[in-house]
């Protein structure tokens, strides 16, 4: 195994001269400078350990040190850094992702800075009140709420009524096809689903324009109603009508970007999901390990998810 940086873990690594005899290395990934040492530090651990991609056997074997000592540095360490945002303006983009039923972690990330501002860990599914803490604390910490970036928990919109309110597109239109299914049979499922697949593609005057189109021709089908054996009356098509409800009802806060075009407002919540997809293959390095430290892992990831990394 050739030399590899202590802080980032690459190989990418030059000799840079000698200081007191000992050849020092430089790190054409990192630009870190530094001198082998059979001392180690809690800082190169933590590093090493954060940047995911090297198990705690591995980050032992690079450091010649045993596991033991690595988990000893670990434990020095169970506090994240913080961070120090400047207040400001934030357009918060919020979402929780979920590792099996007893563990998850909300998320409140700027999208203008691409920091993650605020979370917190759960043992039980998100709830509305998670997601008002944690615009509460963020306004506690002096940042502008800009805008609201989420998908529709609900009764979400309606405690944060006062705020503006971007509903994922994405989300919108993974509502109807759970209603429709990717591959509807009736004539008026698919247009309904085509006029969907729209919303990222087009603007808002032309895909009001589609559905009201839409609308006026099927307006009779879906409210056709059947009876049951026992008698009771209900809407033949219930799926499709619920899809077009869905859509009619989160109308106006799906194109808020649109009307606010200034602010740069996205609409949709993607970013998180490729957070969350960024978080999952660095923890998958480490199955096995503790609550504690995967708690410890994830904060210090989120404290080095920032653009300028």
């Amino acid at each position: 195994m050739g030399k590899i940086c202590f802080f980032c873990g690459s190989n990418k690594v030059i000799k840079k001269g000698l200081k007191q005899g000992k050849q020092r290395w430089l790190c054409k990934t990192c630009g870190h400078i530094f001198t082998p040492s059979s001392r180690i530090k809690d800082s190169q651990v933590i590093e090493l350990y954060s940047q995911g991609n090297l198990t705690v056997r591995q980050i032992a074997t690079q450091l010649k040190v045993n596991e033991r000592t690595i988990y000893r540095h670990l434990a020095k360490c169970d506090k994240a850094t913080a961070q120090n945002n400047a207040p400001g303006p934030v357009i918060a983009m919020m979402d929780t992702s979920y590792w099996g039923w007893n563990f998850g972690v909300v998320v409140i990330k700027d999208h203008i800075s691409g920091e993650v501002l605020w979370h917190k860990f759960i043992n039980r599914k998100e709830r509305v009140d998670d997601y008002v803490e944690g615009v509460r604390a963020l306004e506690m910490d002096g940042h502008e709420i800009v805008c609201i970036v989420s998908d529709g928990l609900k009764g979400l919109r309606e405690r944060l009524s006062g705020y503006r309110y971007q509903y994922c597109q994405f989300h919108q239109l993974q509502t109807i096809k759970h209603k429709l299914t990717s591959h509807p049979k009736l004539p008026a499922s698919i247009e309904l689903l085509d006029i969907s697949r729209l919303l990222c593609r087009t603007d808002k005057e032309s895909f009001e324009g589609v559905m009201n189109e839409w609308f006026v021709r099927w307006e009779a089908f879906i409210k056709e109603r059947s009876t049951d054996s026992n008698g009771r009356s209900h809407y033949t098509h219930k799926n499709l009508r619920s899809a077009y409800l869905s859509l009619k009802r989160n109308m106006p806060y799906l194109w808020t970007f649109y009307d606010n075009i200034e602010l740069g407002i996205p609409n949709t919540n993607n970013e998180m999901e490729s957070l969350f997809s960024w978080l999952k293959r660095k923890l998958n390095i480490h199955n096995g390990m503790s609550l504690g430290r995967r708690k410890m892992l994830i904060e210090r990831l989120f404290f080095a998810h920032k653009p300028s990394r």
